[in-house]
């Protein structure tokens, strides 16, 4: 009996990827990355695996998404580890190519951009950061050509941008979400998380104690008041020493601010948070009336 010998390529180029896309057959599943792969990046392919024939991850830090001052060059770079995790998950292919391959300074930029969901939150505090991340995504999908594009609902607002591009611009790919893996404790798994030292650790469970403590007014309390709901998550993440971005709730669809929390008419709410410790910037959210 044949076995198959189970190779993983590492693919550099844009021209060599295409050469290999066009030999591919069946369906293709992609999982953009920008390495330093946790359990939740691997939850991403595994729901990839599981849908198609191919798979194909990319690692590729994207300089566009991040402000000057952010923490670009310090982003956890863990290459040998990463390729063990995508061989340990069964990828087919791992396409990591340079900044000067995916941003030849030949070509003239182009800027896509969701002006109806990415102005707020996340874009309010880091303006240019979806314009960079619809840009590379773009890029990515057309490089790649898969079938579905598995996104996390960690980054929720970011799986809304990313659809609504897809969507609007006719793209032939289906965006497919993955719901939030986390650590034992409720910290949703983050390649940032590694920058916590042992106290900023404890008090970033801050996060997901808000988010219950929502989830509980709302479920058990039959709270309504948005307002009430925001003001105590606000609370609950001053009180673990975080400096707060945001802690609002939102229409799940629209992320627009609502005026009742009413989830027979909205299909739910979702509760998004944002704040530093120290010098680290995790956001979480939740939708309200779920089992978390």
């Amino acid at each position: 009996m044949l076995l198959r010998v189970y190779v993983m390529l590492i693919i550099r180029t844009i021209s060599e990827l295409r050469a290999y896309r066009g030999e591919l057959t069946g369906s293709i599943g992609f999982v953009p990355t920008m390495g330093a792969l946790h359990h939740g990046h691997i939850a991403l392919m595994t729901k990839a695996r599981s849908i198609t024939e191919q798979l194909i991850v990319s690692i590729f830090v994207n300089p566009t998404q991040f402000a000057p001052g952010e923490d670009f060059d310090h982003y956890p770079r863990t290459w040998e580890s990463d390729i063990k995790e995508c061989e340990q998950a069964g990828v087919d292919m791992v396409f990591a190519p340079t900044v000067e391959e995916i941003y030849s300074p030949m070509l003239v930029p182009v800027q896509i951009n969701v002006p109806l969901l990415a102005e707020d939150l996340e874009g309010a505090y880091r303006p240019q950061f979806f314009g960079g991340v619809c840009r590379v995504v773009a890029k990515l999908l057309n490089i790649v050509q898969p079938h579905y594009a598995c996104f996390g609902r960690k980054d929720y607002q970011q799986l809304l941008v990313v659809d609504a591009m897809v969507r609007d611009l006719a793209m032939p790919v289906s965006i497919i979400p993955v719901d939030t893996v986390r650590e034992e404790d409720g910290l949703a798994m983050s390649s940032r998380n590694r920058y916590l030292d042992a106290q900023h650790r404890q008090h970033a469970l801050g996060l997901i104690k808000a988010l219950r403590q929502a989830n509980r007014m709302v479920q058990q309390d039959g709270e309504t008041d948005p307002a009430i709901v925001q003001s105590a998550m606000h609370s609950t993440l001053v009180a673990h020493h975080f400096q707060v971005d945001y802690a609002v709730v939102r229409h799940p669809r629209t992320l627009k601010p609502v005026d009742t929390i009413d989830p027979d008419l909205t299909g739910g709410v979702v509760a998004l948070l944002a704040g530093r410790l120290g010098d680290v910037r995790l956001i979480d959210n939740m939708i309200l009336c779920s089992d978390e």
